[in-house]
């Protein structure tokens, strides 16, 4: 059994290309287009991906400050766009957050897929700034729909006041 303190190394298999800026990204546009460059050595990893509308893109989320890695609880700050103020929101654990601030600057998206040409997938609904490294690509598949699912009271309440967190 492998020890689980050791150190996990990752090789990036592509970047991601997007004429939007970094505050467009930041402002939760799902309809963000980008490129995702798969590097040439993974190329063939890419065969029968034709077909699939959606993607999980996990990145490397390169541009975090090293204040913002390692926290294990936090507010869930993009709520102060929606009208409350950081005050009024709870701490909560960043496992129950979609917050950059993580132990670890592991990012996960869920992106339109539009076209593939050769290295390059033409995506919508990024949520990843320009340069961002990508470290592994799935296909969506219709078993990860979750049929019946609860959230937490902090969750609705701020829902009911927002429309979205």
């Amino acid at each position: 059994m492998a020890d689980s303190k050791e150190e996990i190394v990752l090789k990036p298999i592509g970047v991601i290309h997007t004429d939007a800026s970094d505050s467009q990204i930041k402002e939760e546009n799902r309809e963000v287009e980008a490129v995702v460059e798969i590097f040439p050595e993974f190329e063939e990893a890419l065969e029968d991906l034709e077909g699939y509308t959606h993607l999980f893109i996990i990145s490397y989320l390169n541009k975090l400050r090293p204040d913002q890695i390692g926290f294990l609880k936090v507010k869930p700050r993009r709520a102060t766009r929606r009208g409350f103020r950081l005050e009024e929101l709870p701490t909560l654990g960043v496992f129950a957050l979609d917050s950059p601030t993580r132990p670890n600057p592991i990012g996960l998206t869920l992106v339109r897929l539009h076209k593939i040409d050769k290295r390059q997938l033409s995506v919508a609904g990024i949520d990843l700034f320009d340069g961002t490294p990508v470290i592994d690509i799935k296909a969506y598949q219709p078993d990860y729909v979750a049929k019946q699912y609860s959230m937490p009271k902090w969750y609705h309440e701020i829902m009911d006041r927002t429309g979205h967190i």
